[in-house]
């Protein structure tokens, strides 16, 4: 096992006192060690529930015979950031996120990973620092937030926030009627309920074959949630023992592939920034005329808001990012 240089022998004596000292047992040194990066906080909407999917993560890797071992991860949230001069520090976490979780997963020899994020800078860090350290890796996001409900029953989500903004600006809407919107517009946990950047990223996360069926489009407050995480934790065991790493599954293919889902899902044009990234780590250069040729091929299967008035959840009743894949596929459109 990688993390034998820290847990056997005479030279890692010192490394296993200190292992005593956080309460693991011999016995659980004994098994492979699985780092189980954590991004919850509690000022991302996205991110207040990762706590829960952390302690699922953990219960699956315990029951495939793996020791988990849970270290955190940072998350700025882009909507709160956004409008003042917070809004300069979001995308630079990307990499504070991917140097960040290599130099845990790198002091620490962990011998394979569990990532559990769910927001705009954050999938796209950790799936960076993935291919980076490539060991074992496998994603469980905190899925997305549900749909708000206006009072006269109307579906509504973050962008519709921000149009009655302008609206209220514009004399189109009074005090209470945005008051109303503030109230419903985000009622869950979970990355905002339309086809945002981190909802974009997290089926592309899925498309790519980085995250189990289900990780883009279960909702945040579902019970099947948990369970994936569940099941996350049991397959990064499996993961361990074929030793199948990031760069063996985020080929160039899986990439084209990713972004022929991205033009059928009409994910966040953010996508562009985060796909070449996640791919130069993996030694693959992505081109902007590739991913315009892709997408003069790829009919555009999804109107997710705020391109249209169906959500996350929708996406998921109707089978998810592998309902759109199977679609793709009979169009000959996926390697």
């Amino acid at each position: 096992m990688r993390s034998d240089v820290i847990k056997k022998g005479a030279p890692a004596a010192p490394n296993r006192s200190l292992l005593y000292a956080l309460g693991y047992t011999k016995e659980e040194l004994e098994r492979p060690l699985i780092g189980v990066v954590c991004s919850y906080n509690e000022i991302v909407p996205g991110h207040m529930n990762l706590d829960k999917i952390a302690e699922a993560v953990k219960a699956g890797v315990r029951a495939a015979g793996g020791t988990p071992v849970e270290f955190p991860a940072i998350a700025v949230c882009d909507g709160i950031a956004m409008g003042h001069v917070g809004m300069k520090y979001s995308l630079v976490t990307r990499d504070l996120i991917a140097d960040s979780t290599e130099a845990m997963a790198m002091a620490h020899q962990f011998d394979g990973l569990v990532m559990i994020p769910n927001c705009d800078k954050n999938v796209p860090g950790l799936l960076m620092a993935a291919a980076r350290v490539n060991i074992p890796t496998i994603f469980v996001s905190g899925g997305p937030m549900m749909a708000g409900t206006m009072n006269d029953g109307r579906r509504t989500c973050l962008s519709h926030m921000f149009e009655a903004v302008g609206s209220y600006y514009a004399g189109k809407l009074d005090e209470a009627g945005l008051e109303e919107y503030e109230n419903n517009a985000c009622p869950t946990c979970g990355s905002c309920s339309g086809m945002y950047t981190a909802n974009s990223m997290n089926c592309l996360t899925e498309a790519i074959g980085m995250g189990l069926r289900g990780n883009g489009t279960i909702p945040a407050v579902w019970s099947a949630r948990l369970r994936l995480a569940k099941h996350a934790g049991m397959q990064i065991m499996e993961l361990v023992e074929k030793n199948i790493r990031p760069r063996d599954i985020m080929t160039e293919a899986a990439f084209h592939n990713a972004e022929t889902v991205d033009m059928a899902l009409g994910c966040s044009t953010n996508t562009m920034l985060h796909l070449p990234a996640i791919a130069h780590e993996c030694g693959i250069e992505l081109s902007f005329d590739m991913a315009n040729e892709i997408s003069l091929k790829t009919p555009n299967l999804c109107h997710l808001a705020p391109a249209g008035d169906t959500y996350m959840e929708d996406l998921e009743r109707a089978g998810g990012v592998y309902a759109v894949m199977a679609e793709l596929a009979e169009a000959g459109l996926l390697d």
